[in-house]
């Protein structure tokens, strides 16, 4: 049998394929059947345009059904799906059209012109367009096409996508997935979470992420369930499709915002059978509020655009606020010292490692970062710092590169936000280090609060005194409307500490 990551989906596809697979908020209805027939339209148009096995397929549109069909149909025709995030800019898309050499690229009608020029610029041979409403030109040829298509045979090894990671330090490296990559990591969902072709989650994150796009997408398809797929978050219009619901997946500001609407209540979400949170830490607070308010316990996941997702809070038994469980099946965690890569001692932190059938091949034309991020013995380096508690759960203490020295010690950033995070009226919070003549950095908190809530600075230190060491306390604290973020709802410490460089010069 072929290693296609569809074709492999396509053995777990309901036998009855009038089975529901995708519901959207304006009623649409999509089949397995009409899964079928669309890809298959979808990939011989792709075909036609010249997507040969192995070559890209750049991709920058507005979720849509369509655009769900245009990832899959890409794997069907062997091509390597390529999605960018909309919110990029010329000068980005100039980047990665020119690095990726796409042979097609696909964009919003509105965005056409400069595209194409963009596009013409990096050797791109066709761009074609793609609306939210169905529009663009691919659809001409798509519409012309036939409804059958047999699966191109792809090996394990070869390419599925490539995901650009957010170059928050230098350019941005395009990590390389497999076809093996994605199905072993969606079986290894489905397994951990108890996906069946019953459950139907309600989709609400973008698609050109590998939250929305494969740990969601992939984990539903292998288990012939089905979708509530909405264009984008919206509070009002995910309490009033939850009760046709029975899994969510999110980001920690949807669950937020779901907090700040009086509608969330146990009843309403006492069907749902789990609610799961990833792409940036859920604090124990939103954890613990969201707990008290629903009865249910938000499930923490731990993940990574070149490895997908490595671990999981249990399903049964309990989820540690604060923590992202034990590894997936077939994956291995461990945590080493930065410099020596040796294994530190049970409970220390250092670098978290993940080795199995998830990691990434490598960087797409790049082989000497390929070479410094993956370990001889196959353990990838994911730049996060962590430890594993007494009893084997995986705690995230920041990015290896948020590591704050200050006066020679080594301080870690979120022991600080959690205990910022804890105090009534606040509602996150960001720890930077930034320059400091003395200290080398001085430990600074970046903080949000209720509207009225009674936190000043004075508050924030008198409550940390004594709770943290002297160089833990921050030098000096400034209150923010928002902190900034990324699409998936990453804070953007970079973009924070170009913001109070200057505090202590």
């Amino acid at each position: 049998m072929s290693d296609n990551l569809f074709s492999i989906l396509r053995s777990h596809f309901p036998q009855d394929e009038t089975s529901e697979f995708i519901l959207t908020g304006s009623g649409r209805v999509v089949t397995y059947a009409d899964l079928l027939a669309s890809t298959a339209r979808f990939a011989n148009a792709l075909v036609a345009l010249g997507v040969v096995p192995g070559e890209r397929v750049a991709v920058q549109v507005d979720k849509s059904v369509e655009a769900l069909m245009l990832y899959l149909a890409t794997l069907r025709a062997g091509g390597v799906f390529l999605p960018l995030n909309t919110a990029y800019t010329a000068s980005e898309l100039a980047y990665f059209l020119g690095d990726a050499e796409p042979v097609l690229t696909i964009c919003r009608p509105e965005n056409l012109s400069e595209i194409a020029a963009i596009a013409k610029a990096a050797g791109v041979a066709r761009v074609e367009t793609l609306g939210a409403d169905g529009d663009g030109s691919l659809l001409d040829h798509v519409a012309a096409a036939e409804p059958s298509f047999a699966d191109v045979a792809r090996a394990g090894d070869d390419l599925a996508a490539i995901l650009y990671t957010s170059g928050t330090t230098g350019r941005s490296k395009g990590a390389m997935l497999t076809h093996r990559n994605l199905s072993s990591n969606a079986q290894a969902l489905a397994e951990t979470w108890r996906f069946t072709a019953a459950d139907r989650l309600l989709h609400a994150l973008p698609i050109f992420h590998t939250h929305g796009l494969f740990t969601a997408t992939n984990t539903v398809l292998m288990t012939g369930g089905s979708m509530l797929f909405l264009p984008r978050f919206d509070a009002q219009e995910v309490l009033e499709l939850l009760p046709d619901a029975t899994a969510m997946m999110g980001v920690p500001t949807f669950y937020i915002r779901l907090l700040q609407q009086p509608e969330l209540t146990a009843e309403l979400v006492s069907h749902i059978r789990v609610f799961i949170s990833g792409s940036a830490p859920l604090s124990p607070e939103v954890h613990t509020e969201f707990a008290k308010r629903t009865g249910q316990a938000i499930l923490e996941r731990y993940g990574m655009t070149e490895t997908g997702m490595n671990t999981s809070n249990p399903l049964d038994g309990e989820r540690r606020a604060g923590t992202v469980g034990f590894p997936l099946p077939g994956i291995q965690i461990r945590i080493a010292d930065a410099k020596t890569g040796a294994a530190v001692e049970a409970g220390e932190i250092g670098v978290i490692e993940i080795k199995g059938p998830n990691v990434f091949k490598g960087y797409w034309r790049m082989p000497e970062k390929t070479a410094e991020e993956l370990r001889e013995d196959g353990f990838f380096i994911s730049g996060d710092l962590g430890l594993i508690d007494d009893r084997g759960y995986l705690n995230i203490v920041g990015r290896d590169k948020d590591l704050i020295i200050s006066g020679g010690f080594n301080v870690y950033p979120a022991e600080i936000e959690a205990a910022i995070d804890s105090i009534p009226g606040v509602v996150e919070t960001a720890v930077i280090g930034a320059p400091h003549p003395d200290l080398g950095e001085a430990v600074t908190a970046v903080v949000v609060c209720n509207a009225g809530a009674e936190v000043d600075e004075a508050s924030v230190m008198d409550r940390l005194d004594g709770e943290l060491a002297r160089f833990k306390q921050p030098k000096c604290v400034f209150f923010v409307d928002t902190l900034p973020r990324n699409a998936m709802g990453k804070i953007q410490k970079k973009e924070l500490r170009e913001t109070f460089k200057n505090t202590y010069s």
